[in-house]
């Protein structure tokens, strides 16, 4: 059975920051790209940021850029978003996501495995 754990969610000020964490277990996720998205109530789920399986590529929703990093630790099996300058717009629920396929990095459909979310609230 493979799972996706995240944590460091919680509630912050405007302005703060968090670091999220995701580590699968059951399985080694050295070799795959990995994604984070949002879902804020009434809301699809969207992007936020993918990083290659090697960690030399990243991307971000523009929403985002230059506030999130997104990083990975292969060695410790763990993905990391590092969120700062948050604002109340990125109060969601934050999941964890690992593609196991070539494909866009973009879509919640090309990624194969999720984690159950854990909350971002920002309060203003």
């Amino acid at each position: 059975q493979v799972q996706l754990v995240e944590s460091g969610g919680g509630l912050v000020q405007s302005g703060g920051s968090l670091r999220l964490s995701c580590s699968p277990s059951g399985r080694t996720f050295s070799s795959y790209a990995m994604g984070w998205f949002r879902q804020a109530p009434g809301k699809e789920r969207e992007f936020v940021a993918a990083i290659s399986w090697s960690g030399a590529s990243t991307y971000y929703a523009d929403s985002v850029k230059g506030r999130f990093t997104i990083s990975r630790d292969n060695a410790k099996n763990t993905v990391y978003l590092q969120m700062n300058s948050l604002k109340p717009e990125d109060t969601a629920v934050y999941y964890c996501a690992a593609r196991l396929y070539s494909g866009s990095y973009y879509y919640t459909h090309d990624y194969a495995y999720w984690g159950q979310g854990t909350q971002v609230t920002v309060s203003s």
